[in-house]
């Protein structure tokens, strides 16, 4: 009988400290993040030879509040970027700018320092074109976003983000972009 406690006892130690060791590992609380990375604008143009994505690099900060329970994290988060992506061509060109969004997502916590999640929100895009004899338009482009992403802690208050994003905008634009972000929680 004794064999049996000691072998249950042992048994309930090694499946719990997994448990205890992803609750340890505390998402919550407000976060700013440094982000950097790769944005490819699609401006959806069609016709034989003209080019329409745009490359570019993108680079801003994001604001946000996560709230964790058990292994599940809830988040809100604002962002503005900005883009160098440009495309020209037939004495025209179309330049890539700030982009807004505003947000939710949902993670996951794997293991102690890793959080797994997906977004959803509204996004809102700045371009500016110039073309010959038009002078320079500029104008905002309304649209949604999602992405998934893992966020790893460095330390208790500092972590390290890795992203895709992809956002759909009205008259036909598109944008792909992966990020990587450094970050801190308050």
């Amino acid at each position: 009988m004794k064999k049996i406690a000691m072998a249950a006892a042992i048994a309930v130690s090694v499946f719990a400290t997994p448990v205890l060791a992803q609750e340890s590992g505390d998402f919550s609380g407000a976060k700013g993040t440094a982000i950097a990375g790769y944005d490819n604008t699609d401006f959806g143009i069609t016709g034989a030879g003209s080019a329409d994505n745009a490359d570019g690099f993108l680079f801003g900060a994001s604001l946000g509040y996560d709230l964790q329970s058990s292994n599940i994290v809830y988040g809100v988060e604002a962002e503005i970027t900005e883009s160098t992506g440009k495309i020209s061509g037939g004495g025209a060109s179309v330049n890539t700018s700030r982009d807004l969004y505003a947000g939710g997502r949902l993670g996951f916590v794997a293991g102690d320092k890793a959080l797994i999640y997906v977004k959803a929100g509204y996004t809102n895009a700045r371009y500016t074109a110039n073309g010959a004899g038009l002078g320079t338009i500029s104008g905002n482009a309304d649209g949604v976003r999602v992405g998934a992403g893992v966020e790893f802690k460095l330390s208790d208050n500092v972590f390290a983000r890795g992203e895709y994003r992809y956002s759909n905008y009205e008259q036909g634009v598109s944008r792909n972009q992966g990020i990587v972000g450094l970050g801190v929680k308050f």
